[in-house]
C-alpha cells in the first residue's frame, strides 16, 4: 500500500478525470488485461494528481516514448532493465506485462536479471542493457569505452533516444519513495523481480 493516498475520481477535477481515463485507456491497450482486484492500475498517476500542474509536467515526458528510431523489443528491455533497477514494484510488473504482450517469453523475463550470461539476448541488446545499467547507477558509471562501444552499434539519434528513455525511467524513483507497489498486471504470470540495494545504515540509524 503506498504511503500517501492518491487523489480519487469523485474529488479529482474535470481535468484531472480526463487524465485518469486516458491514462487507464492507455494502459489497458499496452497490457491487454486489467490490474489485481481492488487496483486502480494508475497508483502512480493518482499521487501525482495532488499537484495537477506537476502531473500535467510529467505527462510531457511521456513524448519520449514516441521516438521509433530504437526497435520497440530494445525499448521495453531497456526500460524494463532500468525500472528492475532502481526497485520500482509497480514498473516493473507493468513492464513485464507489457513485454509478454509484446512478444517476450518467459524464459527471456526470468533471464533479464542475468542477461549477460544469456543466450536469449543477441550482443547488441546486451550492449544496450550493459549501458542501461551504467547509466541508472547512482553515480552515472558510463566510461567512455562503453560509451564507444555503443556507438559502433547505434546512430547519434538511437544513443538520445535510448538515454532520453532512461531519463524517464529515473523518474519512476517517485513511485518507489511513496511505497507504491504492484498493480498485478503479472499476477499468476512470470513477472521481473525489482533489484533493490541494500540499505544504507546511516540512513535508518536514529542519532
Amino acid at each position: 500500500m503506498a504511503r500517501i493516498n492518491g487523489v480519487q475520481k469523485a474529488d479529482a477535477s474535470l481535468k484531472i478525470k480526463l487524465v485518469y481515463w486516458f491514462m487507464r485507456k492507455g494502459t489497458a491497450k499496452l497490457t491487454g488485461r486489467p490490474p489485481a482486484a481492488g487496483r486502480s492500475g494508475i497508483e502512480p498517476v493518482e499521487i501525482w494528481a495532488h499537484q495537477p500542474k506537476l502531473l500535467m509536467a510529467m505527462g510531457k515526458f511521456q513524448a519520449v516514448r514516441k521516438a521509433h528510431t530504437v526497435d520497440e523489443r530494445l525499448k521495453h528491455l531497456v526500460e524494463l532493465k532500468g525500472a528492475q533497477m532502481i526497485g520500482c514494484e509497480f514498473c516493473v510488473d507493468l513492464g513485464s506485462q507489457i513485454c509478454r504482450k509484446s512478444g517476450f517469453s518467459d524464459e527471456e523475463l526470468l533471464a533479464l536479471p542475468r542477461y549477460r550470461h544469456s543466450d536469449l539476448f543477441t550482443d547488441r541488446e546486451k550492449l544496450a542493457l550493459d549501458y542501461a545499467v551504467a547509466v541508472m547507477r547512482t553515480p552515472v558509471e558510463v566510461t567512455d569505452e562503453l560509451f564507444a562501444q555503443m556507438e559502433e552499434h547505434f546512430s547519434d539519434e538511437q544513443l538520445v533516444e535510448i538515454t532520453a528513455l532512461l531519463m524517464v525511467v529515473n523518474l519512476y524513483r517517485f513511485n518507489v519513495a511513496f511505497g507504491i507497489g504492484s498493480a498485478g498486471f503479472s499476477e499468476g504470470m512470470v513477472c521481473v523481480p525489482p533489484d533493490r540495494p541494500a540499505p544504507n545504515p546511516a540512513l535508518t540509524r536514529i542519532a
